[in-house]
């Protein structure tokens, strides 16, 4: 972990001259990929990456007008309002400790994690993982406000209701999810096909979802692990979009133990969902085995993502090592997903 040199510090500010976007609806991968790194003890590599990246970003967005406690439902999903939104949690987290913020707005954002292909609910599990590791700095908490900002201004609920209340695992949830009859197609196009998906909605339900808080965490640490194992297996559907069904979820394990726990079992809820309408719309049909990892190192793994530069390899690999950290000696199945990432995805993705 970076912590003497300010590495990550310096990135987020460069980063927060730029929008959450670019080319209209491309999300702004910078703050998510250099916390990554600086993390995983690559500061070293952060600027210059960032000096490649920084190239296809754009400007902030105008403002258009000022949101305040009365009217922040009027603006809650107006992609234009995003600077607005900005604005709003850039003051909150001055006035309020950034934890009683993010409290306060979990519940109404979580409803929204389908928003720009989950990418801001992943922005947000890196701020506060930073926030949580190294400290509660400026830059580290502006870049909270810039996330939440994102959400809010992108919140897009599922069209269909999930209610999971069943015994399955989540590998076993996974791996009986019906595809959608469309492929290749946005995330909104797809996600307004589930409705319409025979049996997508009766396995979606099918997922215990224990009461206890430890129990929840415990299983959403299963769907995070089951998902990116998922990759390995499915990740050729999409290379680039099935990444998001294993790190939208961790990034909502990342931030549980900054929330009350009372808010741990309707994450759980909304997380799964989440993975659940992004394996349906790409993962492959039929399974193939990822390279092999039983000679590699989790570094190693890491340093081959780095060496590729993709931001979604990046974070990927970020979470496959979260979950080989946990998983039982000879079990190089995340660590193989991730070289399947590294693969898969090409470097200008």
């Amino acid at each position: 972990m970076d912590t003497t040199s300010g590495t990550l510090d310096e990135a987020l500010h460069r980063l927060h001259g730029h929008g959450p976007e670019f080319r209209e609806y491309l999300s702004n991968h910078g703050p998510m990929t250099v916390e990554a790194l600086a993390h995983r003890g690559r500061g070293d590599s952060v600027h210059r990456w960032l000096d490649t990246y920084e190239k296809r970003l754009e400007d902030v967005p105008p403002p258009r007008s000022r949101i305040t406690g009365a009217t922040w439902r009027e603006a809650l999903g107006d992609p234009l309002r995003v600077t607005d939104w900005t604005v709003y949690f850039s003051h909150q987290v001055t006035v309020q400790p950034w934890r009683e913020v993010l409290a306060e707005w979990w519940p109404r954002l979580l409803p929204g994690i389908a928003g720009a292909a989950t990418h801001p609910a992943i922005r947000v599990g890196h701020a506060v993982r930073a926030l949580t590791a190294l400290g509660e700095d400026a830059p580290r908490r502006s870049e909270l406000a810039h996330a939440l900002g994102y959400w809010a201004a992108r919140h897009t609920t599922l069209p269909v209701t999930v209610d999971p209340a069943g015994r399955a695992a989540p590998a076993e949830a996974l791996a009986t999810l019906p595809r959608i009859a469309e492929q290749n197609v946005t995330p909104l196009r797809g996600y307004a096909q589930l409705p319409a998906t025979r049996g997508w909605s009766a396995t979606a339900d099918s997922l215990c979802v224990p009461d206890s808080p430890e129990a929840v965490r415990e299983q959403l640490t299963a769907l995070v692990r089951a998902a990116t194992l998922n990759y390995g297996a499915y990740g050729h559907g999409d290379g680039v979009m099935m990444v998001h069904a294993a790190t939208a979820p961790n990034a909502v394990l990342r931030t549980l133990p900054a929330l009350p726990q009372e808010l741990w079992r309707p994450s759980l809820v909304v997380a799964w969902a989440a993975t659940a309408a992004i394996t349906s719309l790409y993962a492959a049909h039929t399974p193939l085995s990822p390279p092999g990892a039983s000679s590699v190192t989790a570094e190693e793994v890491f340093e081959r993502a780095a060496a590729h530069g993709d931001a979604h390899v990046i974070k990927f690999a970020d979470t496959a090592l979260d979950v080989a950290a946990g998983a039982e000696d000879g079990d190089d199945r995340a660590l193989a997903a991730a070289l399947n990432a590294v693969r898969l995805i090409g470097s200008g993705d």
